[in-house]
């Protein structure tokens, strides 16, 4: 470790990270402060929502010297952050004066450690640029998503001038579009927006990445939760890109917005080597009582051990992960919430169905386990694209005409993925490029090591 951060004499710089209040989002923003940390710079931790590391509403971490922030209110911790809508109101309400006010407070700090010297933006908080910009701070923004929805958000402009969508983010053609080259081109259906239940909803989606793409494209550097080699032509969107994933905790806080159950790591000690399907859906995704009756008849159809995050959020009832118990006896273990980093690296792990998000996607390609894509909206519709099109490290789940996806789908497609010997080694080859970029000297080590320098006092 860097010796000055042993010294108060000569700080190294002081960065403030903003993570959105999802849990796709603050974990991996505050796997970036732990490394950010390692290299000797003092971070704090800001959202909106309280971390399981937190109890109180503003706390510092001693073990790692990272201060978390949390800003709770009453009203919204009654809601248990359900409704997404009155969640972004409460940001756009609170956020930017607490922000302000923070920053101005910190720099007038007769201490010089505890002035911040630069800021991170969780993407969809970029529209706050202009308050650390207004006080002359370096700004860089956190895209948690792929390289190719990226290159989606940065040529907003370009496809609504060649009519491949309106002012609204409409396609107007039935027809795929090339983003970056190497990568699969792009469907209409596979738009970050997409959401043809409700086109008011598909609008405001739409228009709040556009925002987002304008700040990002204004800031200082764009930091991206993937490693260099996965796709290298991703910086010719623009020279301030900085690859700086995977992400890892690796045995640190993984900053989870709910209490992990650990004792399924106990469990999967006692199975055998690479024999569980793992199954997560992280916490936005939302079935149906009759796909989640489907999904646990294929877990028990399939004949193997399975290891389920079966969270209350998945169809909003309170009793989701227990009612499923009688029936899977001793082969199946249900938890509420899983420490997923260590699951995936954990050798009895075969295969993960997933629903795509980024970050998981993530961890699940540093561990080397292939894929089982079951995507619910947003980035991870592409994302599924390119680990079966273009990675080729997972299969995708097809629903059925009535738009379920059966229990013989989950069961027939679990003993393909297990009896593919090439994306098992592709999800190797993949392992081993990740691992590189995060061991020293490896591309996003020296892109951490970059930014920080770049964000000294």
């Amino acid at each position: 470790m860097n010796q000055s951060h042993h010294n108060s004499q000569i700080p190294n710089g002081h960065i403030l990270v903003v993570a959105c209040p999802l849990q796709g989002h603050a974990a991996p923003l505050m796997k970036l402060s732990h490394q950010i940390n390692k290299v000797g710079t003092k971070v704090t931790l800001l959202t909106k929502r309280a971390l399981t590391t937190s109890s109180t509403t503003e706390c510092e971490n001693s073990d790692n010297g990272i201060r978390i922030i949390s800003i709770l209110n009453d009203l919204e911790l009654k809601s248990r952050w359900k409704d997404q809508e009155k969640l972004h109101e409460s940001v756009q309400r609170v956020m930017p004066g607490y922000l302000k006010d923070l920053l101005e407070k910190s720099n007038q700090s007769p201490k010089i450690g505890d002035r911040i010297s630069g800021v991170i933006l969780d993407s969809p908080l970029a529209w706050m640029s202009d308050i650390p910009k207004k006080l002359g701070l370096k700004i860089v923004v956190f895209w948690c998503s792929s390289p190719g929805c990226l290159a989606l958000g940065l040529k907003i402009p370009q496809l609504i001038e060649s009519k491949f969508i309106d002012n609204d983010g409409t396609p107007l053609k039935n027809e795929k579009i090339n983003l970056l080259p190497n990568l699969p081109p792009m469907a209409p259906t596979d738009l970050m927006w997409h959401f043809p239940s409700d086109t008011n909803i598909q609008t405001s989606i739409f228009h709040v990445i556009k925002s987002v793409s304008h700040h990002m494209i204004n800031a200082d550097w764009i930091l991206c939760n993937w490693f260099h080699e996965l796709h290298p032509l991703s910086h010719n969107l623009t020279p301030t890109i900085l690859s700086i994933g995977p992400l890892l905790a690796n045995g640190q806080s993984a900053g989870s917005f709910h209490s992990e159950d650990s004792t399924c790591l106990t469990w999967l000690d006692k199975q055998p080597k690479c024999s569980v399907v793992y199954v997560a859906f992280g916490s936005m995704s939302r079935f149906t009582q009759q796909q989640l009756d489907e999904l646990a008849s294929g877990l028990e159809l399939m004949g193997r051990p399975f290891l389920w995050v079966a969270n209350s959020t998945l169809n909003n009832k309170s009793t989701t992960s227990y009612s499923y118990k009688e029936c899977v006896g001793d082969r199946g273990k249900i938890v509420e919430w899983a420490p997923q980093e260590a699951v995936l690296g954990h050798p009895s792990i075969a295969c993960f169905i997933s629903h795509c998000g980024w970050s998981s996607l993530m961890e699940s390609l540093s561990m080397g386990v292939p894929l089982l894509c079951w995507p619910y909206f947003g980035d991870q519709l592409y994302t599924r694209t390119c680990v079966c099109d273009s990675w080729r490290v997972g299969l995708g789940l097809k629903p059925n005409e009535n738009g379920i996806v059966s229990r013989n789908e989950i069961k027939k497609m679990v003993d393909e993925l297990l009896c593919d010997g090439v994306i098992r080694e592709n999800a190797l080859r993949l392992k081993g490029m990740a691992r590189e970029s995060i061991s020293q000297g490896g591309s996003s080590l020296v892109d951490i090591e970059y930014l920080v320098k770049q964000m000294k006092y």
